[in-house]
């Protein structure tokens, strides 16, 4: 993605949000660059402005609909990310958006399940953990913002997906990288 395209990208994920917090009313995107017909994951995130804490993160990880329309209803997902309360009218002039274009993840292929931290590169890497009906997934940025080293990153993504934090070292479950552009608003808009 393109700079423009990240701040078009973070333009529409704001207008989302306030038409949905505001009026209840999702708005249609008729208009769009040609790289957001394409199909790719998406995770829209809103932080509180000044601290920066999470307010809610919801998104696709896989290239399931074309890019504007994942961008869309992860927009307005995060506003009722269920970890957090809905978020209220009164809130918008003091939230940030940020906006995470994802690659297609990768299952991540080892000989041994102590080779994965070998595989995984903080600050570039998101992780994905499935077993069963279990899958968490976390970010590149939150292995980065927590300082996490590869199993510590490992450990906090089976964890997130409800498995006990070492059972990456079962080897019973299938584990996937992608990395992603990440587009963040500095502060709010007004």
């Amino acid at each position: 993605m393109t700079p423009e395209e990240g701040q078009f990208a973070l333009r529409t994920a704001r207008e989302v949000i306030e038409k949905w917090v505001r009026k209840g009313e999702k708005i249609r995107v008729d208009k769009y660059p040609e790289s957001f017909g394409d199909k790719r994951g998406v995770f829209v995130s809103v932080h509180t402005y000044p601290k920066r804490e999470l307010r809610g993160c919801i998104g696709y990880p896989e290239p399931v609909m074309p890019l504007i329309d994942a961008l869309v209803s992860a927009a307005i997902s995060a506003t009722h990310d269920p970890r957090f309360p809905v978020l209220k009218r009164t809130e918008l002039p003091n939230i940030v958006i940020e906006v995470s274009i994802l690659t297609k993840p990768k299952e991540i292929n080892v000989e041994n399940p102590s080779e994965y931290p070998k595989k995984v590169v903080i600050g570039k890497d998101g992780l994905i953990v499935r077993k069963r009906h279990f899958s968490g997934l976390l970010l590149p940025q939150v292995a980065e913002g927590w300082k996490w080293n590869p199993e510590e990153f490992l450990m906090q993504t089976c964890a997130k997906a409800g498995l006990p934090p070492d059972e990456w070292r079962s080897g019973l479950c299938k584990i996937y990288s992608f990395r992603s552009q990440i587009f963040s608003e500095n502060r709010p808009p007004y």
